[in-house]
């Protein structure tokens, strides 16, 4: 059986779907290189805000209308989507074969394996962990020469914009021995760059008694052969310690890449939103972060628009974004979502105020991002090469950027190959992007 899987939503979600590949390869089912040649199409969805959820939705549909002409025999759902809201979609898309809740893997593989006629069936999220297979059971794509390392799921914060924890469960931690199994796999694979994501990488072992923490686990994965880079994402500031800092400043393989997801500045927002950290308290450790070394890459995100957001608050983020100049920076319109606090906060901000305000931080960040570029002219920095094309520029990133979410370097001369780490010198800007020369 060939098969196919439509990632949508996170790297999280992504890593999710290469472990049911991974299983469904070990049946003995082969993977389609893309959706037309597929016998079986696997959605796996994302449920986190509106817009994830409409493109889940038209998703959907969009594979259910070519089931319908017969261009694809089957059609299952799984991801945070079917464990939302499972009960409603099996009553309206009457073209999917199943809906299989998150941590349904086993479950899923079955259907896929054995069809039953009655397949159509809604499972949530299990207390045990069948999300955490082996790392022999994973696909692990060659396309690039980095991959996504998932550490823990769930989330304990129960901030007060945000359904995850009702989607995902609980902060479950990852066996530290299972994470450096999958990370020797993906070396094994030719994988240079790990990232860990997490709804929390700070809280990692924070549910063990054996006092392993997120600084132990970046120790043993740097052992791991082959891994020249770890990039830690999802840093909540509540938890950021001076030993993290310093650790990650300055070790061999953990890039000094700050992923501090922020939210907002002003106290009596953070206080609506459950961060239980002050701005008194985020200034001091962003000034932690960026006294540590100056190579430390700082990026956040923070929410416009809140319930009860006024125009003096919304100010207060914005003047606070433009003094502190942040290397990397993404603004969300706030997304009403139900089981959440905000969705019944008075004082609503219209969606077109929200909107607004967002494109106010994000023409600022731009502003920020293009004078730091500019400052990178004639500097040599490492690039991992990402991608080679016949006649046109090799295509990479430095250590400050992530990939699918910061900006890119397109590097000149030599012949540089996938997976090569490089010394590039900065010879121009072109907005978020970078254009270099291969040195030596």
């Amino acid at each position: 059986m060939k098969f196919f899987i439509k990632k949508l939503g996170c790297p999280k979600n992504d890593v999710d779907g290469d472990y049911i590949a991974g299983k469904l390869i070990d049946r003995g089912h082969q993977l389609a290189t893309d959706d037309s040649s597929a016998d079986v199409v696997i959605v796996n969805t994302c449920g986190f805000i509106l817009p994830a959820k409409e493109e889940s939705i038209e998703t959907i549909l969009y594979y259910a209308n070519h089931k319908n002409e017969g261009e694809i025999g089957r059609l299952y759902v799984a991801g945070c989507l079917a464990q939302r809201y499972g009960d409603e979609l099996v009553k309206e898309l009457k073209e999917v074969d199943g809906f299989f809740g998150l941590g349904q893997i086993e479950q899923l593989i079955d259907a896929v394996t054995e069809p039953a006629a009655d397949d159509a069936v809604v499972s949530r999220v299990s207390a045990d962990r069948l999300t955490y297979l082996a790392g022999d059971r994973r696909h692990v794509g060659d396309k690039f020469p980095y991959d996504y390392l998932k550490i823990a799921d769930g989330c304990d914060r129960f901030c007060a914009y945000c359904a995850i924890p009702h989607i995902r469960g609980r902060y479950r931690s990852r066996p530290l021995e299972d994470i450096v199994k999958e990370a020797r796999l993906l070396a094994s694979r030719g994988k240079k760059e790990i990232i860990l994501v997490s709804q929390e990488g700070t809280a990692y072992g924070r549910d063990f008694d054996n006092g392993t923490d997120i600084i132990r686990l970046l120790g043993e994965l740097e052992k791991v052969d082959g891994i020249e880079w770890i990039r830690l994402m999802y840093l909540h500031p509540e938890s950021m310690t001076d030993g993290l800092i310093e650790y990650m400043s300055f070790s061999g393989k953990t890039l000094g890449y700050f992923d501090v997801p922020l939210q907002h500045i002003s106290d009596k927002i953070l206080v609506a939103m459950n961060r239980r950290v002050t701005r008194k308290e985020i200034e001091k450790i962003l000034s932690k972060i960026r006294l540590a070394s100056p190579g430390n890459i700082i990026r956040t995100t923070f929410i416009a628009g809140l319930p009860g957001e006024t125009e003096e608050e919304f100010l207060e983020l914005r003047d606070f974004i433009e003094d502190f100049e942040f290397d990397r920076l993404g603004v969300f319109e706030y997304s009403p979502e139900e089981d959440t606090k905000a969705i019944n906060f008075d004082d609503q901000v219209p969606d077109k105020v929200a909107a607004e305000r967002q494109d106010v931080l994000m023409n600022l960040q731009q502003e920020v991002a293009f004078k730091k570029n500019i400052g990178l002219i004639h500097k040599a920095r490492k690039v991992i090469i990402d991608e080679v094309r016949a006649g046109s520029p090799a295509i990479g990133r430095t250590e400050g950027d992530c990939p699918e979410i910061d900006q890119q370097v397109y590097v000149k001369g030599g012949k540089p190959a996938v997976g090569d780490i490089a010394d590039v010198e900065i010879v121009m800007a072109d907005g978020y992007d970078l254009i270099g020369v291969l040195k030596g």
